[in-house]
């Protein structure tokens, strides 16, 4: 007989509606309008390192690929674009190849856009919600310089790809060839560095190489870098925000250098989403924008170690 029941105790899930209520009051006193954006749509994210859900079907008589989206990030900039302030969402999320006891293809994240913000401002503004939520105290901040000359003594920003895959060879076994700086740096920060660092931290000032959406600045020490940061707590990665790039011909340019990567790489080609474009292209307002996953923020609060136990039903996978 097949499990009907669901994986996670009706006790976590009534903590998770109250969480939920707890994030929207959140917002609701600070005066930030809660939207929905689609679930499905015609474009997806061109990131080599995010595999998108789709779905081929019949739209008027018409052939259609249609995406399940990643994050509600694209939609919810065409909405800054509308002048509508400064604006959150809750909603599912579905990405490829994703599963583990910190994974499921279809999870819930929370993703806010705060127009006029910095990114400290917004790292200000997580610490807060994560204060109120799990009682946290104070959370560290680093550069990514800082951490990586800390712990590995290298600067991530100047080393050389060939020196950088002496050090990430000598500490990790790798078996895949013809890497890029960015994918060592992932590798290093994912199982070398993170494991040093047990306290809750903030990671900003990315290389460009992982700028993703995020608008490059000059830093103090005349570097140019993604301003873009990441929030680790307890182990895992909590949040990922920008201080966004709002320049459509330099998005449009990275866009078309991910469709070039994808090929190379063999991966599924992904076209370009042109509405985004045309909406930096009219004009956003600078903003600072984050998404977090809510079930990881459930499993910290519970002191759960698999996703399962935090989500009704996990996908079902043969």
């Amino acid at each position: 007989m097949a499990n009907w029941l669901p994986g996670a105790p009706v006790v976590n899930l009534r903590k998770r509606a109250e969480m939920l209520a707890k994030i929207r009051s959140f917002f609701s006193e600070k005066n930030v309008l809660e939207v929905e954006t689609p679930l499905l749509g015609n474009s997806t994210v061109t990131d080599v390192y995010i595999q998108s859900l789709h779905l081929n079907t019949k739209i008027r008589s018409k052939s259609e690929t249609l995406y399940l989206q990643t994050s509600p990030e694209y939609s919810m900039k065409r909405l800054l674009g509308s002048g509508i302030g400064p604006i959150y969402q809750i909603c599912k999320a579905f990405r490829a190849g994703e599963t583990s006891t910190r994974h499921n293809p279809e999870f819930t994240i929370l993703e806010w856009y705060q127009p006029g913000y910095s990114m400290t401002d917004l790292m200000d503004e997580v610490e807060q919600l994560l204060v109120e939520l799990l009682g946290y105290e104070t959370i560290s901040r680093y550069s990514y310089r800082e951490v990586f000359l800390e712990k590995l003594d290298i600067d991530p920003h100047t080393i050389t790809l060939e020196d950088l895959e002496l050090v990430a060879r000598g500490r990790i076994d790798i078996y895949a060839e013809d890497l890029g700086k960015t994918d060592y740096l992932q590798l290093l920060m994912a199982h070398v560095i993170e494991p040093m660092l047990a306290e809750n931290f903030f990671v900003y000032d990315f290389p460009v190489g992982q700028a993703a959406l995020a608008k490059f600045e000059v830093d103090q020490m005349e570097m140019t870098v993604a301003k873009r940061f990441e929030l680790f707590c307890e182990g895992m990665e909590i949040a990922n925000g920008y201080y966004e790039l709002i320049d459509a011909d330099e998005q449009r340019g990275r866009f078309e250098l991910d469709v070039e990567k994808r090929k190379k790489l063999n991966l599924p080609v992904v076209i370009a989403d042109e509405k985004l474009l045309a909406a930096l292209d009219a004009g956003i307002p600078q903003s600072a924008g984050v998404a977090i996953g809510i079930d990881r923020l459930l499993m910290l609060l519970l002191g759960s170690s698999n996703i399962s136990d935090v989500i009704s039903f996990t996908t079902d996978l043969s």
